[in-house]
């Protein structure tokens, strides 16, 4: 064992970076808007004095941010590097997770590290239609807490139950949606893990039908009334409504229980003990949520649940589709071929890699700290967050992250300053924080019609809100005090 341990690390960092380089690196895109500038005004509190309430609000609830900015404070590594090394460790740790997961599933060496090579592979595959990948492209706690739900369940799976507890917990405090979906899979394969239940289960084997309730006990706020400003914003999000998924998407929530009912059986037939029940208890609790899901999202007086996600379970089934897939592969396909692990990796690696670059056409594949880029946006934020005093206060077209070439940067992250609600990402932080509803209402009306705005427009966001700086585009300077630009935007001063 200790003779295979250099090797195991060996791959373990081999398929780190393989990981990486396949899904890239993208700090401040999209949910990065909000813990990525809320890591910065925790070091530097005279940051955002207009419009701190747009990320700190929805972090209450977890303590990732004060995290990492304690890390910094502690090791004094800038928050670049910092958010950098933590993306690293935590698919190292996602990575490790996984084969520690399939070291106890399957014997094969080969199907172990067949099935850590897809998964690092497939780390941006859509997941149905919750609008998330497996890993995200930047430090995002979900990163974090899916690492340590991994290793929670390997845990589990080596008969060391209380050895999982410290770290569900953790998942739990830095990302609570997360880290419950984690302890829900944690109990149902903790179950499966106890003889009396197949006692049961064999029992009532030849029964097709069966039902599971889910029943919860919400609190008073679920049948508050939904503001208007608050609905508008959830109409934006329509992947919260289960009811309104294509075909496909339903599919894609159902298919991989199906195949994890499918596994179970021919597990069990061929006296694969633990893998038959780790099948079992995906399924389970693929079941159990489903119908939690069904549920939260299928009464309208329970609107106020959506923003929760239920199907975002999802997210666990996938990882462990993807896995048992590989590892599945490598022990009955890839075996010990070179030419066929060599098209293997090949393959997969090389059409994921493919789509990331056509999604981030105009930025670097890796924006590594200290890196330049040619993104011009990029260019305008970095400007602006080095010439500009931390108070000013910008506005900007409110779908400017839609933008082409913006690929979805947030400008409060990376410029470092205060603006205007947009109609992006503060559209999801309201469905989040109901009470931003009207401000935000009030903020993206006044910015309607942006395209055309001219220097008359300007200066009434400047009277009504004090905004003193704007983003625009070069056809819309006309009477502005334009400090920088080029060929696709400026950044000017309001008279």
């Amino acid at each position: 064992m200790r003779r295979k341990f250099p090797v195991s690390l060996l791959l373990t960092l081999f398929f780190t970076t393989l990981g990486l380089a396949v899904m890239g690196y993208h700090p401040g895109i999209e949910d990065d808007g909000v813990y990525l500038t809320a890591v910065k005004s925790n070091l530097n509190p005279a940051l955002y004095p207009r419009d701190a309430e747009f990320f700190r609000l929805q972090l209450q609830a977890t303590l990732f941010d004060k995290w990492v900015a304690g890390f910094v404070r502690l090791t004094g590594v800038p928050v670049a590097a910092t958010e950098f090394l933590l993306q690293l460790l935590s698919i190292a740790l996602i990575v490790f997770g996984c084969w520690a997961i399939a070291r106890k599933l399957f014997d094969e060496e080969r199907a172990q590290w067949a099935g850590v090579a897809l998964v690092t592979a497939m780390f941006t595959l859509p997941v149905a239609g919750t609008a998330l990948y497996l890993v995200d492209q930047h430090l995002h706690p979900r990163n974090v807490a899916t690492a340590l739900i991994l290793l929670a369940i390997s845990r589990i799976l080596a008969d060391k139950r209380w050895q999982a507890v410290p770290l569900l917990l953790l998942s739990f405090v830095l990302h609570p949606i997360m880290g419950a979906m984690g302890i829900s899979f944690c109990f149902f394969l903790t179950m499966t893990m106890l003889e009396p239940v197949h006692v049961w289960l064999r029992q009532w084997q030849r029964v097709e039908d069966g039902s599971l309730a889910a029943s919860f006990a919400p609190l008073g706020w679920v049948f508050e009334p939904p503001s208007p400003s608050w609905r508008q914003a959830l109409k934006t999000r329509t992947y919260f409504f289960l009811y309104k998924w294509a075909w496909y998407e339903w599919l894609g929530a159902l298919a991989p229980l199906a195949l994890f009912w499918l596994l179970w059986r021919i597990a069990e037939k061929r006296g694969e003990r633990l893998l038959a029940r780790f099948a079992l208890a995906v399924l389970l609790y693929g079941v159990f949520q489903l119908a939690v899901a069904m549920v939260m999202l299928g009464i309208p007086s329970l609107i106020r649940l959506a923003p929760l996600q239920p199907m975002r379970f999802l997210q666990l089934v996938y990882f462990f589709m993807v896995l048992m897939g590989g590892c599945l592969l490598g022990k009955f396909l890839l075996k010990a071929s070179v030419w066929r692990w060599a098209v293997f990796l090949v393959a997969i690696n090389a059409g994921m890699f493919l789509s990331q670059r056509l999604l981030f056409a105009s930025s670097e594949h890796l924006e590594l700290p200290g890196r330049g880029t040619n993104n011009p946006w990029l260019q305008a934020f970095s400007w602006i967050r080095q010439n500009t005093p931390a108070d000013a206060y910008f506005a900007l077209d409110p779908r400017y992250m839609a933008a082409p070439g913006e690929d979805y940067h947030s400008f409060r992250a990376l410029a470092e300053r205060s603006q205007l609600a947009d109609d992006i990402k503060d559209t999801a932080v309201v469905t989040q924080v109901p009470e931003l509803g009207p401000e935000w209402a009030r903020q993206t009306e006044a910015q309607k019609g942006w395209s055309s705005f001219q220097l008359a427009d300007f200066e009434r966001l400047k009277a009504e809100f004090g905004v003193d700086w704007v983003v625009v585009s070069n056809s819309q300077v006309a009477g502005l005090a334009c400090e920088w630009r080029d060929g696709a935007v400026s950044v000017c001063r309001v008279p």
